[in-house]
């Protein structure tokens, strides 16, 4: 099944993923999401981190104590996992649309944080929901990571997008319109290997229906990064610690606000595969 994502397979397996939560707004993104993970994982969970990258998260939890299996799609991220992560996991190569490496109900927690926005087709999307269906526990926990259709518009409205001009470039502005149009995303060959490759970014209601039709209950979307992502100086705000919890306390307060979701560029999905 790789064949039929090549692009994306190519631009994990090339080391996109190597140290993006750990500078610019990727600092915001992993230090939300870890914070919305720990509220609803229970101390010596199964996870399943599928799509997990380079093991940025998986080797979180494994801290933490979580018993963790890492599926990805791309072998030199697994093997950059193994190698270069602190905490021990287990660690595997494969598509999120196939978790034959996976018995059915036997995980407490599955976290696809990476592979819906990779998937342009919905049945390929439904596939990958379904597999963590079948190999959660009843009473399991999904956590699904959407991009916000609106986020490339946003960027480039932003403090970080006018300092790049990109509102101003033709080819962008064509991108914008197929991502606001139709939700897919297809990078200009000229933004390689900076922007992220052909992906599809959900509306949080699309997000969420796709969830439902998957056969899971009790689905709440929150806010990542949030409205704050868009803030002059965010790094140099984000590394005082008063200021930085002032952004967070922010964050917090309207996270669960529908009004504001798709402001975020990335929102988490939180559901149950009911007993």
């Amino acid at each position: 099944m790789v064949e039929d994502n090549r692009e994306v397979y190519d631009f994990y397996e090339n080391g996109a993923e190597i140290g993006r939560l750990e500078r610019g707004l990727g600092i915001v993104e992993a230090a939300r999401t870890k914070e919305l993970l720990g509220r609803f994982l229970t101390p010596g969970m199964s996870v399943c981190d599928v799509g997990g990258g380079v093991g940025y998260y998986a080797s979180w939890l494994a801290g933490l104590g979580h018993q963790v299996t890492l599926i990805e799609l791309a072998p030199s991220a697994v093997e950059y996992a193994r190698l270069h992560q602190p905490h021990p996991f287990r660690a595997l190569s494969g598509d999120a649309r196939n978790l034959s490496c996976v018995e059915g109900e036997s995980v407490d927690a599955v976290l696809l944080l990476g592979p819906l926005y990779h998937l342009l087709e919905k049945e390929d999307r439904l596939l990958a929901l379904r597999e963590a269906f079948r190999v959660l526990k009843p009473g399991g926990l999904l956590a699904a990571a959407g991009i916000s259709k609106f986020s490339s518009a946003t960027w480039a409205l932003s403090t970080y997008g006018v300092s790049n001009r990109y509102i101003d470039d033709e080819d962008y502005f064509n991108m914008l319109r197929e991502e606001l149009t139709s939700g897919e995303h297809h990078r200009p060959d000229k933004f390689a290997p900076r922007f992220l490759t052909r992906a599809y970014f959900h509306t949080p209601e699309q997000l969420l229906q796709e969830i439902g039709e998957a056969g899971f209950c009790r689905a709440e979307p929150y806010a990542v990064e949030g409205c704050i992502w868009f803030t002059p100086d965010l790094e140099e705000k984000w590394s005082d610690p008063g200021q930085r919890r002032r952004l967070l306390e922010l964050i917090r307060l309207t996270e669960r606000q529908e009004s504001l979701l798709g402001m975020s560029p990335h929102f988490l999905v939180f559901a149950e595969k009911v007993a």
